[in-house]
């Protein structure tokens, strides 16, 4: 009987790496998927919310381009600010701003295959009553 037992012992060494096999790259995928989900929310953000201060009375789209590229350095990484730009635009035939941001995200860790992520923000310009 005592042989029978420490046969089983490894075997729960064996089915414990096995799991882990599977389990840990799931998990790290997940991770990562969130970590993308998270960049692109914030740049989606920031481009909202620097074509709301481009659409401003007193400010330009370049000022919105800015502030977008600002929120951006704050929130997450300086290098995702890289490609944003703003132009005056058309919304709902009405003139406004919109801002676009471009960033690479890298998909798979630090080094892995990046994905391309093209967001943009809009706003109605500002008019005095």
């Amino acid at each position: 009987m005592s042989r029978r037992r420490r046969d089983e012992s490894a075997a729960a060494v064996v089915d414990f790496v096995l799991v882990m096999v599977v389990l840990v790259p799931l998990v790290l995928g997940i991770i990562q998927i969130g970590l993308v989900l998270h960049v692109r929310n914030t740049l989606t953000a920031a481009a909202s919310d620097g074509a709301r201060y481009g659409a401003s009375l007193d400010q330009s789209p370049e000022d919105g381009a800015q502030r977008a590229r600002d929120l951006i350095d704050q929130a997450i990484a300086g290098g995702y600010a890289e490609d944003v730009t703003a132009e005056d635009t058309e919304v709902d035939g009405l003139a406004g701003v919109e801002v676009r941001v471009h960033a690479e995200v890298p998909a798979l860790g630090l080094f892995g295959p990046a994905v391309s992520l093209d967001v943009e923000g809009h706003a109605v310009d500002e008019v005095l009553p």
